[in-house]
């Protein structure tokens, strides 16, 4: 398990998964352990994937002082791993709440970044957020499942504010309730840092407007990668982030909710893995300065972040 120094002496753990071109990987929660990734999908056959445990998960210890799990105070702990990795530019993919700090990452630090994939990202970064009309009408679209007459009502009843988080409605975070999905879903309290979690979001942590002009000059290919049932983001929601970038696609993973990994491993392997490779040969040549279009494809069709 490799261990680096954040700016601030906190000693940071990353793990190592299968060969090839690294893949940064920044896990969500916000606050969970990249334990819960496992080898997204089989991703682990076409890179090799360097998992991070952000500041007190996981391997990593905890931050002597904790105002710096709050989001963008670690983009320098970014920016350091990056440099302990001895990638000039790197191609970075991030899950969920992990999307707000990649996208605070590019923002800062443009010529460091050279793809980009933010899979069922949370877009607070950006000025947005999904809200609980969001995540109630995506959860609708499961009315056919065993499971939705007792699941709804409780998520409902969280969503407004009515009652605390309760496991009857996790289904609604996977595409298929399955057994991978229940062992998924069995170590996530252990793997979370709640102190941690409750800092990221902090007040501070996010000036949209800046971000967002600082975005107009990343020339990194973007892919914003949504699950047609998820509620956050739902692929609308998706679809605005991806206007946020000046070379942005959207893909929208059928069948899939939060962790479209486990829902359909081999298309979601398929999707990641020709982002990555498309146009390597010119990736050298390409002029920064040069004006690119902005496609947006695809369809519409327990993380709250």
């Amino acid at each position: 398990m490799p261990i680096f120094s954040a700016p601030d002496g906190t000693r940071l753990a990353y793990h190592l998964r299968g060969a090839g071109e690294t893949l940064a990987v920044l896990p969500g929660g916000p606050m969970r352990a990249s334990a819960y990734l496992g080898e997204l999908g089989g991703l682990t056959a076409h890179r090799r994937l360097a998992l991070l445990d952000l500041r007190g998960t996981g391997d990593s210890a905890v931050p002597a002082d904790p105002a710096g799990y709050r989001c963008d105070r670690q983009v320098d702990d970014v920016e350091a791993w990056r440099a302990h990795l001895g990638l000039e530019r790197m191609d970075l993919l991030a899950h969920s709440a992990g999307g707000c700090l990649a996208t605070l990452y590019a923002a800062r630090h443009l010529e460091r970044v050279r793809r980009l994939v933010l899979v069922t990202a949370n877009p607070s970064a950006l000025g947005m957020r999904a809200t609980a009309e969001d995540r109630l009408a995506a959860a609708r679209l499961r009315s056919g499942e065993p499971w939705f007459a007792e699941a709804f009502p409780a998520f409902e009843f969280w969503l407004t504010g009515g009652g605390d988080f309760d496991e009857v409605f996790l289904p609604f975070f996977y595409g298929r309730w399955d057994d991978a999905a229940r062992a998924h879903v069995e170590p996530e309290e252990r793997q979370c840092n709640d102190e941690a979690g409750e800092r990221y979001f902090g007040e501070g942590a996010f000036t949209p407007d800046a971000t967002r002009a600082a975005l107009t000059a990343l020339t990194a290919p973007v892919l914003v990668y949504a699950g047609e049932w998820d509620g956050g983001p739902r692929p609308e929601l998706a679809r605005r982030t991806a206007e946020a970038f000046p070379d942005a696609t959207l893909t929208v993973q059928p069948g899939a909710a939060h962790y479209p990994w486990l829902d359909d491993p081999e298309h979601f392997v398929r999707e990641i893995a020709a982002f990555l490779d498309a146009d390597r040969d010119g990736d050298a040549d390409r002029d920064p300065g040069a004006a690119r279009p902005a496609p947006v494809s695809g369809s519409p069709g327990r993380t709250p972040s």
